[in-house]
């Protein structure tokens, strides 16, 4: 990948150890990254090559996402986990999409990720940035920030793309997922995608977990799980919430209409190493 020229640092942003969603951005071929998380992200690349074009498989999932709640009237999202802004941000997605009023609220625990954020939206009073752990549901949904741009008794598009992953298992994901759902009005989406530990073939079975144990060094450790998970975390919502045609699938099932012809054959490439879903509230 060719090396492009970082921002300046911003306070609080570490350089001593790779950070997750700077090696994201890399894969992504954005600009927010360092030397020392390109270095590694070589280094993820050789134990597993594909890597890249999943997280670009992911980021087109999350594209297709925010367009189908857009045609389904849907103008909030709530990004949990979104990370450093690079290609393809939601409310990049949104302006290319609709002229409508819409509201965007980026949500991170990471001073790294935040502030990269705040200075890409400088400029956008639709669209604003939480610093808080996803997994605090009641500090993001009453925090300042998002009580002014999301108005709870409208629909809410909930995005958990590529986040859920960082997350520890004894900390109660499902729950905290009903937590936010109880919150959201009718006509609500969740949307889910995680890398996957049930990949048929033994041998790429085998490449996720170096990758994942390599993972071990950064502040993010990763996490592997299988469809039968994602698929409990989304029924697990309750009974008011339904999931959406194709149900728990692989990335390039999920509106394959909506995937570019020229981004067809790769997403086939990366078919086995991710799963993802959306449920609506009803």
């Amino acid at each position: 990948m060719a090396e492009r020229k970082p921002p300046e640092v911003l306070a609080g942003v570490d350089l001593e150890r790779p950070n997750p969603g700077r090696i994201y951005d890399w894969f992504l071929g954005g600009n927010s990254n360092w030397a020392i998380d390109r270095v590694f992200g070589e280094r993820l690349l050789g134990m597993w090559p594909q890597i890249a074009g999943v997280a670009r498989q992911n980021r087109a999932f999350l594209q297709r996402v925010v367009v189908d709640a857009l045609d389904a009237g849907i103008r909030q999202f709530l990004d949990l986990g979104s990370g450093i802004p690079t290609v393809g941000n939601v409310h990049e997605i949104v302006q290319q999409h609709t002229n409508d009023p819409a509201s965007v609220v980026y949500v991170d625990c990471e001073p790294v990720a935040t502030a990269h954020s705040r200075v890409k939206l400088e400029h956008t009073d639709w669209a604003g940035v939480v610093q808080a752990d996803l997994m605090h549901s009641h500090e993001v949904l009453t925090h300042a920030t998002t009580k002014h741009l999301l108005d709870r008794n409208e629909p809410v598009c909930l995005l958990a793309v590529a986040a859920l992953q960082f997350v520890a298992p004894d900390r109660g994901i499902p729950a905290v997922l009903r937590r936010y759902g109880t919150k959201l009005a009718t006509g609500s989406r969740v949307a889910v995608s995680h890398f996957a530990s049930d990949v048929p073939d033994p041998d790429a079975r085998a490449a996720m977990e170096r990758f994942r144990t390599e993972c071990d060094v950064t502040p993010n450790p990763l996490y592997l799980r299988d469809r039968d998970t994602i698929i409990s975390w989304l029924d697990g919502l309750g009974h008011d919430w339904t999931l959406l045609s194709p149900g728990v699938t692989q990335l390039p099932d999920w509106r394959p209409e909506q995937i570019a012809p020229n981004a067809k054959a790769e997403a086939e490439k990366m078919r086995p190493f991710a799963w993802c879903g959306v449920a609506e509230k009803h």
